[in-house]
C-alpha cells in the first residue's frame, strides 16, 4: 500500500512538472513571437519588403509567430509596395486561421481594419462591411482592441453604410467612431492622437462629399477643422502637417460650397487655399483641381495639370489604368473645357500611347500575382510539413522521456522488493533481541521517510497553490492594487484573485472553512470557477450564485467558503458587489467597516440566490479586503489583533499605495505575534481606482 501511494506521488509530480513545463513554454512562446515582431517590424522601416516577406517565412517556420501574424506581415509588406490586391490576398488568408491568443487578436484587430479599407476604397462596400462589422463584435466579446482600431473600423462602416444609402446608420457609426478617437487623443501623450482623429474626419468628410451629401459634409468639415485647431495648439505640432490638412480642409469646403451654390463662399474658401504652402506643391495643386472643375475654373485647372508627373512621382504611383482614369482624362477634360485644343491633343496623343502599355503592365501584374499565389501555396505547404516534423519529434521525445521514466520507476521497485526481501532474511537469522530493534529502526526510518515525503509533497502544494494567486496586479495608471497571502500551515484555504476585461475589473477574496489539503482543494476549484464566471461578465450575485449550486452539489465534507467578490467598471467607478459570509471590507476616508447584506457562506446550502449590491463611484476611495486572520491573530496570550487596530493603521495618510497599506499591516502582525505560531491563513487586498 505504501509503494502504491509512492508511486502515486511520484505520478502526480511528474505530471505537475509536465503541467509547469506547458506554461512556461507558453511564456517562452509569447516572447518569441513579441521579439519576432520586432524584427520583422525593423526590415520593414529599411522599406526592403521583399526581405520582410523572407523574415516573416523563416519565423512562422520555425513557429514563432502563427500562421494569422505572418500573413498579416506579408499583407503590410505588399500594402506597402502599392500592391493592393496581393495585399489582399494575404489578410484574407490570415483571416482563414482561428485566433488562439491575445497576440492573434491584436493581429487580426490590424488585418480587418486594413482589409476592409481596400475593399471601401475598390467600390466594394458590402464585403468591406462584411468584415468590419464582426471585427468590431470580437473586439467587444474578447475586450482586445485599441480606441485606433474601434475608430478605424466603425469609420470604414460609416462610409461603406453611406455609400448604401444607409443614412442614419452611417451617421451612428461616424459619431461612434470620432468618441474613440477623442479617447485617443485625450490618452495620447504626443500628438500622434490628433494627427489620426483629423485624418479620420477627413475621410468622413470626403464620404459625404463623394455622396453628394454636401450639407452633411460641412458639419464634418468644420469637425476636422477644430480638431486641427488642437492639433496646432500643441507644442510637438508639426507646422508642414498643420499646413497640409488645413489646405485639405479648404478644398473640401470649396467643393461642398459651391455644390450647395455658395459661389461666394466657396470661392474664398479656396482663397484660404492659396495663402497655404500646400497650394504651391504638386500634390496641393492636383487636389485643387477637385473645386476648379466643379468651379468651371478650367485655365487654372489646366494650368495646375503641368505639375501631374511630379504628384504621381511624389505619390509613388506607377502607370496603370486606374490612374489613367482618375488624373489623365481630367487632364485632358480640363485643357479640352479651357479651350486649350493643341494641349488637349497632346495629352489626348500620350493617353493613347500609354494605355497600350497600362494594359500590358496589368496582365503582367496579374501573371506576377498568381505566381506570388502559388510560390505562396508552396511555401504554405513546406511551413505545414515542417510543423508536422516538429509535432512528430516533440512527440517522439515525449514518449521516450516517459519509457524512460517508467523503465526508472520498474527497476527501482523490483531493485527495493529484492533489496528488502534479502533484508528480511538475513535479519531473519539474528536472535529475538535484535529481530525486535530491528523493527523499531524499520519503523523509525519508515516514519521518517513518510514525514519526509509528506514535507516535500505539502511544499510542492504550496507551491503550486501560490501559484494559482496572482503576484502581478494591473499595470495601468489608474489602478493601484496589491494583495499578498501567507497560509498558517504548508497550505491553506484563503484565496483572492482579479480578471481585468478591458474596462472591467473583476476582484474577489475568499476563506474557506477548515485547513490543509482539502481547504487548498477547494480553495482552487472556487478560484477556478470565479475566474471561468468572470470572464462571461456575469456579476458578482449571479456569480455567487452560479458557484453556491455547483458547489454545494456531492459537497459530502460539508466544505464552505466566505467571499467578497466585485466588479468594478473603470470608466464610470460604479462597483458591483457580492459579501457571502464574509468579514465586511474597510472603505473610505476615515476608513469604515462597510455595512454589507447577510448573505450565506458559498457551498452551505443549495438553491440559495445571493443579493447583490452597488456603490456608484468609488474613484480615488481605497478599498481594503481581508480575511479573518488578519484580526483575529493571537499573540502568545492569545490576544487578538483586534478591529479597532486595522482602522487606526489604515487611516495613516502616508500609506498611499496598496502596496504600502498591505505590507504595513503585515508588519503590524508579525509585531502583535512576537513569535507566536499562526493561528489562521491571512490574506489581504488593498485597491484604489482614480
Amino acid at each position: 500500500m505504501n509503494k502504491l501511494r509512492h508511486l502515486r506521488a511520484t505520478v502526480t509530480l511528474l505530471i505537475a512538472t509536465l503541467c509547469l513545463l506547458s506554461c512556461r513554454n507558453a511564456h517562452q512562446r509569447e516572447v518569441r513571437a513579441s521579439h519576432a515582431d520586432s524584427v520583422i517590424f525593423a526590415v520593414g522601416v529599411t522599406k526592403d519588403y521583399e526581405r520582410m516577406r523572407v523574415v516573416t517565412d523563416s519565423f512562422e517556420m520555425t513557429g514563432d509567430i502563427s500562421a494569422l501574424n505572418a500573413n498579416r506581415w506579408r499583407g503590410v509588406s505588399y500594402y506597402r509596395q502599392g500592391q493592393y490586391r496581393m495585399a489582399e490576398i494575404c489578410y484574407r488568408k490570415a483571416l482563414d486561421n482561428p485566433v488562439k491568443n491575445d497576440l492573434d487578436q491584436l493581429s487580426y484587430n490590424k488585418v480587418t481594419r486594413r482589409l476592409s479599407e481596400l475593399l471601401l476604397v475598390r467600390g466594394d462596400f458590402e464585403g468591406s462591411l462584411q468584415i468590419a462589422i464582426p471585427a468590431v463584435k470580437k473586439m467587444d466579446e474578447t475586450g482586445i482592441g485599441s480606441d485606433i482600431d474601434y475608430a478605424i473600423l466603425l469609420n470604414n462602416i460609416g462610409c461603406c453604410q453611406l455609400n448604401l444609402g444607409q443614412d442614419k446608420e452611417a451617421n451612428e457609426s461616424f459619431i461612434t467612431a470620432r468618441g474613440h478617437y477623442a479617447n485617443r487623443w485625450q490618452t495620447d501623450t504626443t500628438g500622434r492622437g490628433f494627427q489620426e482623429a483629423v485624418i479620420g474626419t477627413v475621410y468622413t468628410s470626403q464620404a459625404y462629399i463623394n455622396t453628394r451629401r454636401y450639407a452633411e459634409s460641412i458639419y464634418w468639415i468644420d469637425r476636422t477643422e477644430m480638431l486641427l485647431e488642437k492639433y496646432r495648439q500643441r507644442p510637438d505640432a508639426r507646422t508642414e502637417y498643420f499646413d497640409e490638412y488645413q489646405g485639405r480642409i479648404e478644398i473640401m469646403r470649396a467643393v461642398a460650397l459651391s455644390k450647395l451654390g455658395k459661389k461666394e463662399e466657396a470661392a474664398a474658401a479656396y482663397d484660404r487655399f492659396l495663402e497655404t504652402s500646400y497650394a504651391e506643391t504638386p500634390a496641393g495643386r492636383i487636389n485643387a483641381n477637385d473645386y476648379l472643375t466643379v468651379a468651371e475654373r478650367y485655365h487654372e485647372a489646366a494650368y495646375n495639370y503641368r505639375y501631374l508627373d511630379q504628384a504621381l512621382n511624389e505619390w509613388g504611383m506607377e502607370l496603370s489604368l486606374e490612374n489613367i482614369q482618375l488624373f489623365m482624362l481630367p487632364k485632358y477634360h480640363a485643357n479640352e473645357m479651357a479651350g486649350r485644343f493643341d494641349s488637349a491633343r497632346v495629352e489626348g496623343k500620350h493617353i493613347l500611347s500609354v494605355l497600350d502599355s497600362a494594359i500590358t503592365g496589368q496582365k503582367i501584374s496579374a501573371i506576377a500575382e498568381l505566381a506570388t499565389i502559388y510560390d505562396m501555396q508552396g511555401k504554405e505547404a513546406e511551413i505545414a510539413q515542417k510543423e508536422m516534423d516538429l509535432t512528430k519529434q516533440r512527440l517522439l521525445a515525449t514518449g521516450v522521456a516517459l519509457c524512460l521514466l517508467t523503465t526508472f520507476f520498474v527497476i527501482f521497485t523490483l531493485h527495493k522488493r529484492k533489496a528488502t526481501h534479502r533484508l528480511q532474511e538475513a535479519h531473519g537469522r539474528l536472535e529475538e533481541a535484535h529481530a525486535k530493534l530491528k523493527v523499531a529502526y524499520d519503523q523509525l526510518e519508515e516514519t521518517t521517510q513518510i514525514k519526509e515525503r509528506i514535507q516535500s509533497e505539502l511544499r510542492i502544494a504550496r507551491d503550486i497553490q501560490m501559484s494559482m494567486v496572482p503576484n502581478i496586479f494591473p499595470d495601468r495608471d489608474n489602478i493601484d492594487m496589491y494583495a499578498a497571502m501567507t497560509p498558517a500551515k504548508e497550505i491553506g484555504g484563503d484565496l483572492y484573485g482579479y480578471q481585468l476585461l478591458g474596462d472591467e475589473l473583476y476582484f474577489c477574496l475568499g476563506d474557506v472553512a477548515g485547513k490543509g489539503v482539502p481547504a487548498s482543494l477547494f480553495m482552487a476549484q472556487a478560484n477556478r470557477m470565479f475566474r471561468t464566471l468572470g470572464s462571461e461578465h456575469m456579476k458578482p450575485a449571479d456569480i455567487a450564485t452560479r458557484m453556491n449550486n455547483a458547489l454545494t452539489d456531492n459537497n459530502e465534507q460539508g466544505m464552505f467558503v466566505t467571499m467578497f467578490m466585485g466588479l468594478i467598471d473603470l470608466k464610470t467607478g460604479r462597483m458591483d458587489y457580492c459579501n457571502a459570509g464574509h468579514n465586511p471590507p474597510v472603505f473610505g476616508y476615515p476608513p469604515q467597516f462597510m455595512e454589507v447584506e447577510s448573505n450565506a457562506p458559498i457551498g452551505l446550502w443549495p438553491g440559495l440566490e445571493f443579493v447583490g449590491e452597488t456603490i456608484e463611484n468609488i474613484k480615488g476611495t481605497p478599498l481594503f479586503l481581508y480575511s479573518d486572520g488578519l484580526n483575529e491573530a493571537e499573540n502568545k496570550e492569545q490576544e487578538q489583533f483586534g478591529d479597532d487596530r486595522i482602522l487606526e493603521i489604515l487611516s495613516d495618510k502616508s500609506l498611499d499605495s496598496a502596496k504600502k497599506v498591505v505590507m504595513r499591516l503585515m508588519d503590524e502582525v508579525n509585531k502583535h505575534r512576537n513569535g507566536a505560531e499562526p493561528n489562521d491563513d491571512l490574506t489581504m487586498l488593498c485597491l484604489r481606482i482614480d
